[in-house]
């Protein structure tokens, strides 16, 4: 087992030696294409991934441990599969799309102008998360703890408050018809009165 410390990593040294399992500390990974990369049992502590494809990356038993993802395309990530042990991440300005974080711990998690485009948030826990600025077009959130978690500034999501915890979650208005959706009811600003 590999463990590298205090490394910056950049597209010219992964062609001299690629990565091997193992633990990375400290490290940086700037501008990689890494999609379809197999991160199996890697485990990342205070790590930082910028500008890099990780789409499609394998992830069974990856640890992710104060890392931070920005401007990342991270299309169909299945982070339902990555070690729940020490589970904390961020993520900036990353491409999120089809990404699944079923079952996963993310209390406190930030989401800052992401595209979260058909995520699945399926019985996650995302208490006093923050999504900021995020397109959650079509986001699935089923059995989903959002209490206290801050979406005023999130758009186009869908969630249904019968079958999610959103005790003290914090929305703003117009996206609050999200929460309305089912019920067919027409939220206009219309004072026209009848």
């Amino acid at each position: 087992m590999h463990y590298i410390i205090d490394q910056d990593f950049t597209k010219a040294q992964l062609l001299e030696a690629p990565l091997h399992q193992g633990e990375y500390e400290n490290c940086n990974f700037n501008e990689l294409d890494l999609s379809e990369t197999d991160f199996s049992q890697f485990k990342f502590i205070n790590c930082s991934f910028n500008d890099c494809n990780l789409s499609l990356s394998r992830l069974s038993k990856t640890a992710f441990q104060d890392v931070r993802f920005k401007g990342c395309k991270m299309v169909g990530w299945r982070m339902d599969q990555c070690s729940d042990f020490g589970l904390q991440v961020g993520f900036e300005n990353c491409i999120l799309k089809n990404a699944s974080f079923y079952k996963k711990k993310l209390a406190r998690t930030r989401f800052e102008n992401c595209q979260l485009q058909e995520a699945d948030f399926s019985e996650c826990d995302l208490s006093h998360a923050e999504f900021v600025n995020c397109d959650l077009d079509l986001a699935v959130f089923m059995g989903t703890n959002l209490e206290k978690a801050d979406l005023r500034s999130a758009s186009r999501y869908t969630i249904d408050p019968e079958l999610n915890r959103l005790k003290r979650a914090k929305f703003s208005w117009p996206a609050l018809s999200g929460l309305l959706s089912k019920y067919d009811i027409d939220l206009s600003e219309d004072d026209e009165a009848f």
